[in-house]
């Protein structure tokens, strides 16, 4: 985790010694083990940094062709997102397998035994055992090694996507629900229908500069796997808020959005800042992530406090006095409205929706917000990636970070 300060000053210092690469070297070396990487992840995944920063400090260097390699990386994310925007149910279907997997090992101490010599890294497949242990002790991996993990997992050993996704969210600094659970679900066949990603031993070779061969140890084939439910056509999003100038705001921040600077609300009408914390969103989280999610928040607290002049509260979403609280505080400090970055699906909204209900339900105003970029990309991830890829540079003249 020392690799990876989690405060906004570290991932800008990071975006500005990488940028420079971001062009015709990431393209090149992208793939390589160790190679060109932005190790960004962990503060996009929580608005340290945003994608525009990012775009924004990357184009100030490149062009967009010699760019345009490193920001479909960024746009993946963005896709993920969007898509599972639009479709909840998997999210929840994933959830629901996930419980049914983990009631299963409680009862079959053969198919627990599997689960955990995976996990501790402990098959006798050399590489995926390395990996098992850098993830646990690191919370990073290299992306295409996460996808030859995801595949050795699945095909090789043989063990449902799920847990392995789940065991990705619990060791991850940068574990996004939507990225990660998809992820794990287009290598298994069932993102893309039809479309199996297979780690072979050549691949693996070639990018680790031949550190690991693992000939004749992989699964050679890995037909599809079929979907267990209906997925429903693609949902509306949902119309998003805006600040009214000179409407006085408390603006709620959860760590989905660590970044209400970029929110688009002046100073003045900030009449002060809640951090919702919602400890139970990750249950099982491991200690690095949860170590790093703690203090990206208290660097975030002191933060805001100067940035914004302005009183900082933090309130426990669990608390069965939250909404209560909220209101307590709004009056205190005589403003006229709620506003917040609505965090994507995923589990910390599942936990924040139930206090914004109830803030609804007692007639409270509540500006609910979406980042321009997200507002932008969102509408294209209704099919494939490739459909949001097309339409990235008109996007990016949009944002006006192109023109």
């Amino acid at each position: 985790m020392a690799a990876y300060p989690a405060t906004r000053d570290a991932g800008l210092a990071r975006l500005r010694d990488f940028a420079v690469k971001a062009g015709e070297e990431y393209a090149s070396r992208r793939n390589h083990v160790p190679g060109t990487v932005s190790g960004l992840s962990p503060y996009i995944r929580h608005r340290l940094v945003s994608e525009e920063e990012v775009a924004r400090d990357v184009l100030a260097r490149h062009s967009f062709a010699a760019a345009e390699k490193f920001l479909q990386e960024v746009c993946w994310r963005t896709y993920w997102k969007g898509w599972l925007e639009m479709r909840p149910e998997v999210w929840f279907r994933y959830l629901n397998d996930l419980h049914v997997l983990r009631s299963r090992m409680a009862v079959e101490p053969d198919f627990a035994e599997s689960v955990q010599r995976a996990e501790e890294g402990k098959t006798g497949l050399g590489c995926f055992d390395d990996w098992s242990r850098e993830l646990r002790e690191t919370g990073y991996l290299h992306n295409h090694v996460r996808m030859w993990f995801a595949s050795i997992w699945i095909h090789t050993l043989g063990l449902p996507w799920q847990l392995g996704a789940g065991f990705f969210m619990r060791h991850l600094l940068d574990g996004d629900p939507a990225s990660n659970t998809l992820s794990w679900r287009w290598v298994c066949g069932l993102q893309t229908q039809g479309k199996v990603y297979l780690a072979t031993a050549g691949n693996i070779e070639r990018f680790t500069n031949g550190l690991y061969s693992p000939h004749g140890l992989l699964a050679q084939e890995a037909p599809p796997m079929q979907e267990s439910f209906t997925i429903h056509p693609s949902l509306p999003l949902s119309r998003a808020d805006h600040h009214i100038a000179g409407e006085k705001t408390v603006l709620l921040v959860t760590e989905e959005d660590l970044l209400p600077e970029n929110w688009g609300i002046p100073q003045r009408d900030v009449m002060a800042i809640v951090l919702l914390q919602a400890a139970e969103a990750y249950p099982e989280i491991g200690a690095l992530p949860s170590a790093w999610k703690h203090n990206a928040i208290e660097g975030t607290v002191a933060r805001l406090a100067g940035e914004f002049q302005c009183p900082v509260h933090r309130l426990q979403v669990g608390e069965e006095s939250r909404s209560a609280k909220l209101r307590t505080l709004l009056l205190e400090y005589g403003a006229d409205s709620f506003s917040i970055m609505t965090p994507p699906v995923g589990p910390i909204r599942s936990l924040i929706e139930p206090v914004l209900s109830d803030l609804a339900s007692n007639q409270v105003k509540l500006r609910k917000l979406r980042h321009p970029w997200d507002e932008a990309f969102w509408p294209h991830a209704t099919h494939g990636f490739f459909k949001l890829k097309e339409r990235i540079p008109s996007v990016l003249k949009q944002l006006s970070l192109i023109a």
